[in-house]
């Protein structure tokens, strides 16, 4: 929830008392559809479990280990058809949590935009901050050169079926409208009705896949985020800052990214075709959404021709209009022609720029004719929503392993090197017919010298003829390693007389920085220290040469994978990364979680440019680089021993056969929740193999979330024991970044659980491993306590507490179910080893719901 202040008791019960009757609701509602399918019996061993959980919870020492073993006899009881139906519940149970937690977060947001006070990280009390600290004119000069790049991606966070998403949003339209108090009496017993009509259905509706998503299915469902929020989203965006500076015209910064149909790193499923067939999607949807808002705009601009006389331009091509309203033919005209554009029937548009040529002569027309308001209502929201999403939406983005640039080039005729040929043959088609924007990004995963990058324009010389195609290519650094040694791969780069050539024709360059994989290669806290550093080092490579640099941030929604308050995380980046630029991927869960409902993206948006504009300013760059000087060589302190203790653990012998006990990585691998494989080498047990993704879910799983802590107790008691406790919490309240690494931890502390966590940690039989992580937990946690000072864990955070707190009993729930199914799976042939894996992925998206995490 979006407090900015510490809440009281009072204020959190009035606060929480809409979102506890909403769960109540949907939660009796719920039961009674669990009656009416299953009957009472199944309702009653439902609440068995749950009181059983919660006694749990609140149990202590002897008392403890006996409801514990209540807890796993209950459990065991149950039949497997007996127990499915109970771990549907519980799953069911926590996305109606989730939709009424969502409800409130609306309801919160809306409460405070109604009222007097300024709202914190808006882009109203943002302009003002800066004007008040830099200057107006500085302020203006900023909003100038903005640009904010989301890169939605298709990496397989994402639990749920797009089915189970759509049923959750009709209950959500049917909740809002039983809430409506215009409602009549017979409309409001329909709402009641179609509300138990679509629980219901979400009961009945199967919780998994039973086969993996196409590559075509994942970019329809990123469409579907499109069409509901973001095309609609983007003006309203502008417009908010158009209120907090109405002296001057809104510049449009936002601008659009995507991987899914073009990322084909280690996802064999993503061909020339299916690159080709996405734009052809994405195109579709945009142009669908111009031509409907064109046509809907059309309609109303009835202003009669000596009311409002239209401009030569307009009069000539509007012709003899029977009405007499030249504007209104004019753009029903364009919208049929954007229709013609979008079906390939002659008479479209042969690009954008002759459509914006089309609106602006029309916008001309209307501030000469006197109708200002009609000019710079909804025409010109059009004229944003084209500017940022064009005919192509998304700036389709391709990226390919290294490995198999070199391969393509050591065995010219392979079926390898003649798909990548294929796929920069694709590039220049799509540029061709949707513009240069549409598709000229390269990313090359595992950039590890200068060769990795030509590796590319050589072949892309190869395929395509000189001219036909825009091509920027940009390196990825993902491991520790290759983090450090970015600065020298660029160095290699400039030394080479094509790329400098081509660095100076295109005035700026792109480097991706990799969250995941640093992190699962060092741990927590050395790979945000690393990912920091690196930043500065790029930043002042960039400076030495003039080169206007972008950093690319890869991260995942976890916080083993980079994740956390977007906000946070920009402002603790490395002074004059962001210079006003910033683009960064958004992935699976995260992108229907921050973008499936407006009001929520509004606000998300609104924060991320609040943080850029912010964390652009020279004040911020200076308090930064303060604190960078005072606090480095702790800092170095701090990862060389936080990553000694995670290489210690991980690199323990038999420690991916530990991991593999410990979670369900197993049944994981076999979640049809996306497209592309968990492994970049096929089945192999190693760890390094392993995808960061899976990797981060495997242990949230568990209940561990050893990715989001493990190794920063050590890194600050290092410091502690020299500087002492006062001087961390110093340094975390000068220093953004060191904040913003504890306050993450301290979230995933929370939703971390000892006792359920030691029940999956025994099955592995290495009590060895077992006792480092143990200690490792009390240690981190009780540094994390003392550096935030809170009492316990997220103290500080009252309204995200009561929903951990509220949550846990429900997920153990689940987790017990999970235990046992793991445990008999050992044992298990046949149909019922196959149900029994069934069961599993059934819990582990259920805990992922439970928890409003994956990897």
């Amino acid at each position: 929830m979006l407090v900015s202040r510490r809440t009281t008791d009072h204020e959190l019960e009035e606060l929480s008392a809409p979102l506890r009757a909403d769960v109540r609701r949907l939660g009796a509602s719920l039961g009674e559809v669990i009656v009416e399918s299953g009957g009472a019996d199944l309702l009653e061993d439902v609440e068995r479990l749950r009181k059983a959980a919660i006694e749990l919870r609140g149990s202590r020492g002897d008392a403890a280990a006996a409801q514990l073993a209540r807890v796993v006899e209950l459990v065991d009881s149950f039949d497997l058809d007996r127990a499915e139906a109970v771990a549907r519940a519980f799953t069911v149970y926590f996305q109606l949590a989730n939709l009424a937690e969502e409800r409130h977060r609306v309801r919160i947001l809306r409460e405070r935009s109604r009222s007097d006070e300024v709202v914190a990280e808006s882009l109203a009390a943002t302009l003002a901050g800066l004007g008040a600290e830099i200057g107006d004119d500085a302020v203006d000069e900023l909003l100038e050169r903005i640009e904010i790049r989301p890169v939605l991606t298709a990496h397989p966070t994402e639990a749920r079926r797009r089915a189970v998403v759509d049923a959750l949003r009709r209950v959500a339209s049917e909740l809002d409208r039983t809430d409506d108090p215009r409602l009549s009496a017979s409309e409001r017993a329909d709402a009641e009705r179609r509300l138990g009509e679509e629980l219901t259905i979400l009961w009945r509706t199967a919780q998994l896949r039973r086969e993996r998503p196409s590559v075509i299915d994942e970019v329809r469902s990123v469409m579907a985020v499109f069409d509901e929020a973001l095309f609609t989203l983007v003006p309203v965006l502008y417009r908010e800052l158009e209120r907090a500076r109405p002296d001057r015209p809104v510049r449009p910064f936002l601008r659009w990214g995507s991987w899914v149909g073009g990322d084909r790193d280690g996802n064999p499923f993503v061909t020339p075709d299916v690159t080709e067939e996405t734009m052809a999607v994405q195109s579709e949807h945009v142009l669908l959404g111009l031509e409907n808002a064109a046509r809907r705009i059309g309609r109303t601009l009835t202003l009669g021709d000596r009311s409002t006389p239209p401009s030569s331009a307009i009069a000539a091509r509007a012709g003899r209009d029977p009405r007499g309203e030249p504007h209104r033919r004019f753009l029903l005209d364009a919208a049929n022609r954007l229709r013609a554009t979008r079906l390939g029937e002659p008479g479209g548009y042969p690009g954008v720029a002759e459509f914006r040529e089309d609106l602006w002569a029309l916008q001309e027309s209307l501030l000469a004719g006197g109708a200002e308001r009609v000019a710079r209502g909804e025409l010109q929201q059009l004229i944003w929503q084209l500017d940022t999403f064009g005919f192509h939406l998304a700036s389709l983005e391709v990226r390919q392993h290294s490995s198999v640039h070199r391969q393509a080039l050591s065995d010219p005729g392979s079926p390898v090197a003649e798909e990548v040929r294929e796929t920069f043959r694709v590039m220049a088609r799509l540029q061709g017919r949707y513009g240069s924007d549409a598709c000229r990004r390269y990313v090359v995963s595992f950039t590890r010298s200068a060769a990795d990058v030509m590796d590319v324009y050589a072949l892309a010389r190869g395929a395509v003829p000189e001219g036909r195609l825009e091509l920027d290519v940009v390196p990825l650094f993902e491991s520790r390693e290759d983090l450090e040694a970015a600065p020298g791969v660029l160095d290699e780069l400039y030394g080479e007389a094509e790329w400098r050539a081509w660095l100076e024709n295109r005035g700026g360059l792109e480097v991706m920085l990799g969250y995941s994989d640093a992190t699962k290669d060092v741990g927590y806290l050395a790979a945000n220290l690393a990912l920091y550093r690196a930043q500065a080092q790029l930043v002042a490579w960039a400076r030495a040469r003039g080169v206007r640099l972008t950093l690319f941030h890869g991260r995942g929604g976890a916080v083993g994978r980079g994740g956390g308050p977007a906000g946070r995380a920009i402002r603790s980046q490395a002074p004059g990364s962001l210079d006003g630029r910033f683009k960064v991927t958004e992935q699976g869960e995260v992108i229907f979680a921050r973008y499936g409902n407006r009001a929520i993206a509004l606000r998300h948006l609104e924060q991320v440019t609040s943080a850029v504009l912010t964390a652009s300013t020279s004040p911020h760059a200076e308090r930064l680089r303060a604190a960078e000087a005072r606090f480095q060589e702790p800092a170095e302190l701090m990862a060389r021993k936080s990553e000694a203790a995670y290489l210690s653990l991980v690199q323990s012998p038999g420690f991916a056969d530990f991991f593999a006990s410990v979670t369900p990585i197993a049944q994981i691998g076999e979640l049809a929740i996306g497209s592309r494989p968990a492994r970049r080498g096929g089945a192999s047990q190693d760890l390094g193999q392993l995808r960061a993704i899976p990797w981060v879910f495997a242990w949230t799983q568990n209940r561990c979330n050893l990715p989001g802590w493990f190794g920063l107790g050590a890194g600050l008691q290092a410091v502690a024991e020299r500087d002492g406790v006062e001087f961390l919490r110093g340094m975390a309240a000068e220093w953004p970044l060191l904040a913003s690494i504890v306050d993450n931890a301290e979230m995933s502390l929370a939703k971390a659980d000892p006792l359920i966590a030691g029940l999956y940690l025994e099955r592995g039989g290495r009590p060895d491993l077992v006792d480092r992580i143990r200690e490792e937990y009390r240690l981190t946690r009780r540094l994390v306590l003392a550096i935030t000072g809170h009492e316990r864990l997220l103290g500080g955070h009252n309204i995200l507490r009561l929903a951990v707190d509220l949550r846990n009993p429900y997920v153990d729930a689940l987790s017990f179910l999970q235990l046992r199914f793991l445990r008999d799976i050992a044992d298990a042939e046949g149909d019922r080893a196959v149900q029994l894996s069934e069961l599993i992925r059934l819990t582990v998206g259920g805990v992922a719901a439970g928890l409003q995490n994956t990897g």
